[in-house]
């Protein structure tokens, strides 16, 4: 499921940005370990597979000269994220050893029409496949059963697991096996292709009650917790040695690295918070820790979310308070 697990550590010893980005999105795990659609990691036929350290050896190459990925970035205009980690999948498919990237974003239309696309189309060892990428950050229920996929929310509640999954599972993944892409498979010469789901990101505890994991949760998933406004000054009270501050949306993706001279103080933190809207969107915090290159580390991450939250996620205020 994981094939990389030996490079784990990688990503916190890359300081280019985009490049820890990169190493993250191609090593880290899984949300889910059982989905209602196969899983498959888009480099599970690579060359690097048998090789991990060839992997390791053209990361650390990017980090000395980035050049070539910060390029490949710049070509889209776009901020979301969702799309920032399928342009890092592109490029690294791109140059992966025994993978050809065939397609990426392949419109499927019928008379005129567009009924959806294809985010990758690959051919290495093991076949021709479509594969469907989605990286999420779920926060889990303080009350009610976190078993239960639809207890999980996006930070903006406007996205539930249960409902990515059936998504998934009904719409964009059986859609490369429809009568109506045969017309965009063959045109890069192929009749069908085998469809897989690749689903990373980040689960979210509540603090300070408990939620049990979605069902079919990947052990080692990626997690963090989640606080209401009002337990915030407990929450940091009871934290472990550290630093928080905000983690800009442009930066969710690999874990964080601040040099100290923009790391927050206390009294950054207060200020911040003081000049937050009550019934601000979800804000994602990160606690640092001072690393022995001089740099400050990520070690935790926690989303804060209004009081009534999820019910004053449906209008958020349109400006954030960003960093003091």
């Amino acid at each position: 499921m994981n094939p990389f697990a030996s490079l784990d550590a990688l990503p916190r010893h890359l300081r280019q940005p985009a490049v820890r980005d990169l190493a993250w999105t191609l090593l880290s795990p899984p949300l889910l370990a059982s989905a209602p659609w196969p899983q498959r990691h888009p480099l599970s036929a690579s060359a690097w597979v048998d090789d991990p350290q060839s992997l390791q050896h053209w990361l650390l190459c990017l980090e000395q000269e980035p050049a070539p990925l910060l390029d490949w970035l710049a070509r889209s205009a776009s901020r979301r994220l969702g799309l920032y980690y399928e342009r890092l999948w592109q490029f690294a498919l791109q140059h992966a050893p025994g993978v050809e990237l065939l397609a990426a974003n392949l419109p499927i239309r019928q008379g005129g029409h567009t009924l959806g696309e294809l985010d990758m189309v690959l051919r290495d060892r093991e076949g021709v496949h479509h594969l469907e990428l989605a990286i999420k950050f779920y926060l889990g229920p303080d009350h009610g059963d976190g078993l239960d996929p639809a207890h999980w929310l996006g930070p903006g509640c406007h996205d539930r697991l249960d409902r990515k999954l059936a998504h998934l599972a009904e719409h964009q993944l059986p859609i490369s096996g429809r009568p109506e892409s045969r017309e965009a498979l063959a045109g890069l010469g192929l009749q069908q292709v085998e469809a897989h789901l690749w689903l990373g990101g980040y689960l979210f505890y509540p603090w300070p009650a408990h939620a049990d994991s979605p069902r079919g949760v990947y052990p080692g998933h990626l997690r963090g917790r989640w606080l209401r406004r009002r337990d915030c000054a407990a929450f940091h009270a009871s934290s472990a040695a550290g630093r928080w501050q905000l983690l800009p949306r442009q930066t969710w993706l690999g874990p964080a690295r601040v040099s100290a001279s923009e790391v927050w103080t206390a009294q950054q933190l207060h200020a911040w918070l003081a000049a937050l809207d009550p019934q601000a969107q979800a804000q994602l915090m990160v606690r640092l820790q001072p690393g022995e290159d001089g740099d400050w580390h990520e070690v935790e991450r926690a989303f804060l979310v209004a009081d009534h939250w999820p019910q004053l996620a449906e209008n958020p205020p349109s400006t954030l308070i960003q960093a003091p």
